[in-house]
């Protein structure tokens, strides 16, 4: 049986990914915040604490999204940078990962639209992609495969709040499929990226936004 580590995993997105890789018969250890602090080496270190062979890191933890340049702080940026980057990096660094495993890093659609209200933010994601491309070639000659998924709006449980009428009314109207995503969806994607049928994937950012932002609203498609 494959084991399986999912950072960020006490819901949301993270959750919806370990209920899938668990019903794909996968091992899954699930790691909160609460139970390991990704600001800081203690908490990395803490969420690979008993692990001693891994088949399956996803790197799905991640600060809240920020980073409008005339308000944002040096401790906030800080904290963007040392949970969305620096902790993904040294789990790869330190995690026991077999050969032929598979790492997928959880980014943003904020990494390729332009939205002032997340710069730092949309910057932490854009290290992650050029980090699993980079990681992608290193480890290759492992038979590891490095890939990022890439969500847009995704409602969950836990941030339907945010999601007014007026808002999801805009978001629809900027996608390609004319809805909200879910946490299945990403969750799905993710399970194609870490099974045997994307062993010749690597290296790549696969948007799972439902077509988020690639151009104006197609005419007569209402």
């Amino acid at each position: 049986m494959k084991t399986a580590l999912v950072t960020g995993a006490s819901r949301g997105i993270g959750a919806a990914i370990a209920r899938r890789l668990e019903k794909d018969g996968i091992r899954t250890i699930k790691r909160s915040s609460e139970q390991a602090d990704l600001s800081t080496m203690d908490g990395v270190d803490k969420a690979l604490e008993g692990i001693d062979s891994l088949d399956i890191l996803v790197n799905n933890a991640a600060a809240a999204p920020g980073g409008p340049i005339g308000t944002d702080t040096p401790e906030a940026f800080d904290h963007l940078m040392a949970v969305n980057v620096k902790a993904p990096y040294f789990l790869i660094q330190r995690a026991p990962l077999n050969d032929g495993g598979r790492i997928v890093n959880i980014s943003s659609v904020a990494t390729r639209m332009a939205n002032p209200a997340q710069t730092s933010f949309a910057m932490t994601k854009g290290a992650l992609e050029t980090m699993s491309r980079t990681l992608a070639h290193q480890l290759g000659p492992r038979g590891i495969t490095v890939n990022v998924v890439a969500p847009g709006a995704t409602r969950t449980a836990d941030n339907g709040q945010i999601f007014t009428p007026e808002l999801e009314a805009a978001i629809k109207t900027l996608t390609a499929h004319r809805r909200l995503g879910t946490a299945e969806d990403i969750a799905d994607v993710v399970a194609f990226l870490v099974s045997d049928d994307a062993r010749w994937v690597t290296g790549q950012v696969l948007d799972a936004s439902g077509g988020l932002f690639l151009g104006p609203p197609a005419q007569g498609a209402e």
